[in-house]
């Protein structure tokens, strides 16, 4: 199986949970169906932590926390929510990686940006889409980790934003070895284009609000260009 199968294990995935999430659910049990999903779909287990499934929900989206600590919150999904899943599906040591913050207005997923009411996640989904699109923009086969990490900080800092990642960075190599992980982090000369795969995942927040993002994709280069998995 390629990476580019087992991520779309990972995006199969999240389109289900998005077609049947509910309020009344507890995040456990979201959490158990998207793990299911991915099995079902494929995948032979969880690369980060054997855990397949990282979700937060509320004012706990702006929580960053290690795979060795991470507990899924004894809550429920709300009537109005906002909800960030991460997920991890592996097969054959091959990685998926894909997370997307969701938002669910009167007890529905809502798809469109644009029809998003409330204007603060609004603004928190465009800024993640942003960051994409800037990396997109900003990248070239000379790039290193360092200089995308002091380049998408400061836009972040820019928009009056914060990055909320526990360890400060912004993405990771895709290796066969959790161990083997490069960041993007201050400090990491090496080239964007020297790793086969690696992810952009900003975790960010408004400052001083309650609700944070998260939008993930593994990108790698074709031609000198860099394009999504």
């Amino acid at each position: 199986m390629t990476n580019q199968e087992v991520q779309f294990i990972a995006k199969q995935t999240m389109d289900y949970i998005k077609n049947v999430i509910t309020p009344g659910m507890k995040l456990t049990q979201v959490r158990k169906m998207c793990e299911e999903k991915m099995l079902e779909l494929g995948a032979y287990s969880f690369w980060y932590w054997d855990i397949g499934a990282f979700i937060f929900s509320g004012d706990e989206t702006t929580k960053s926390v290690s795979g060795k600590e991470y507990e899924t919150a004894d809550k429920y999904i709300e009537e109005n929510d906002i909800v960030t899943i991460d997920l991890s599906p592996q097969r054959n040591h091959i990685w998926g990686d894909y997370a997307r913050t969701i938002i669910i207005e009167k007890g529905k997923v809502i798809e469109s940006l644009d029809a998003v009411q409330n204007e603060e996640w609004r603004k928190g989904l465009a800024l993640e889409q942003m960051l994409h699109q800037e990396l997109i923009d900003f990248v070239n086969d000379a790039t290193t980790f360092e200089e995308l990490y002091y380049h998408m900080n400061r836009k972040i800092a820019q928009a009056h934003f914060i990055n909320l990642d526990f360890l400060g960075n912004l993405g990771h190599s895709i290796e066969k070895k959790s161990e083997d992980r490069i960041y993007i982090e201050k400090g990491n000369q090496t080239k964007l284009i020297d790793k086969e795969y690696f992810t952009f995942e900003p975790h960010i927040a408004k400052q001083d609000s309650m609700f944070g993002y998260k939008w993930e994709n593994i990108y790698y280069f074709e031609d000198g260009k860099l394009k999504a998995l």
